[in-house]
């Protein structure tokens, strides 16, 4: 016989190879929780032993499981952002760190993670495949306080869990940091340097987490005995970083400290700074905010405020598959601590 008239070994042959009935590998296979612990390290041995592959579109029906999660970045409108959506998601590490930590936890489990993303020519699509039942759950990336996806996703009665406090009062699980405990220990150390002039470049301040820096900055200023607060909007990219510092080297000359929102915004505004004639950190010093890639590469390196976005990408995998196992389950917050990173620029 011909390798390729070699048949795959079927349930049949796994029972045999066990010694248990056809029902028992059934039970082991579809994850019935009631089988015996000696007994199901059994039929792993025989399953292992046989190669047998289980059929995933028939334990679905079992299970009623997919085995899939969507990792869903949205944004419900055009914004007006000079940068599109999709260059934006692309270009920032953050996604790209969401999905590393949601990875480490979903891939054992035999999990995969499914990016979509959800900007108004493909909204409906997506909708539509997220309320068909082709994932168990979702992971939502969505950061503008008037987007109506999560409140819909949970009126459908989709499993999700949000990347960042909800803009809206949501009933489902959210993990965040502590946004502004994080901005509190910029403005310290700017202040701590002798700074007289602190200004921050916000992100996109239709965003829960751009609010809270802001509202974080001016309460952090205000303890160090900085009346005025001044701020221009930019809009989480390097670009934007470039035209906020622009506007603010031109509105508030006298600046010698800066705390930027995200570290690709902060690269940006190091090098019009530094084009203005500005040293760094001499005459001004820089700090931003995630401790991602983009920190390292800044000139002179970033100093930083660093979430842990991995990390609370894997929290937000295991509160997504605690809501699927028991839908029951109350909604939970988890904010995590940040921590100050120094490098040359502050």
């Amino acid at each position: 016989m011909t390798g390729s008239e070699t048949r795959p070994p079927t349930l049949e042959q796994v029972a045999n190879y066990a010694g248990v009935s056809r029902a028992t590998v059934s039970r082991v296979i579809n994850g019935v929780q009631t089988v015996d612990p000696e007994l199901r390290r059994t039929v792993e041995r025989a399953i292992a032993a046989t190669g047998y592959v289980p059929n995933l579109a028939a334990r679905s029906l079992v299970t009623r499981r997919t085995d899939s999660i969507a990792l869903v970045v949205s944004e419900p409108e055009n914004r007006g952002y000079e940068t599109p959506f999709l260059t934006r998601t692309f270009t920032d590490p953050y996604l790209g760190r969401v999905t590393a930590g949601a990875q480490e936890v979903l891939r054992p489990l035999g999990i995969h993670l499914v990016i979509f993303l959800a900007d108004p020519p493909a909204r409906e699509h997506v909708m539509r495949y997220l309320r068909q039942g082709h994932v168990d759950g979702a992971l939502l990336i969505s950061s503008h306080v008037d987007d109506p996806l999560p409140g819909q996703l949970v009126d459908l009665g989709v499993p999700c869990v949000l990347s960042c406090r909800p803009g809206q009062p949501v009933h489902t699980s959210y993990v965040d940091v502590d946004q502004r405990a994080g901005v509190r220990m910029a403005v310290d150390r700017l202040a701590g340097l002798g700074r007289r002039c602190i200004a921050t470049i916000t992100g996109p301040l239709d965003m829960p987490a751009a609010q809270d820096r802001l509202a974080g900055f001016r309460a952090a200023v205000a303890a160090h005995g900085q009346t005025h607060a001044p701020y221009v909007e930019g809009d989480f990219t390097r670009g934007g970083g470039e035209r906020a510092a622009r506007a603010l080297l031109a509105s508030h000359p006298d600046v010698d400290g800066v705390f930027v929102a995200n570290d690709l915004m902060a690269d940006g505004a190091l090098r019009v700074i530094q084009e203005a004639g500005r040293r760094v950190p001499d005459d001004v010093a820089v700090i931003g905010f995630d401790d991602s890639t983009a920190a390292l590469e800044c000139h002179p390196p970033l100093s930083t405020v660093r979430q842990p976005v991995e990390e609370m990408a894997g929290e937000m995998a295991q509160l997504l598959l605690t809501r699927i196992r028991e839908p029951g389950r109350s909604p939970r917050s988890v904010i995590f601590n940040p921590e100050l990173i120094l490098r040359a620029s502050a």
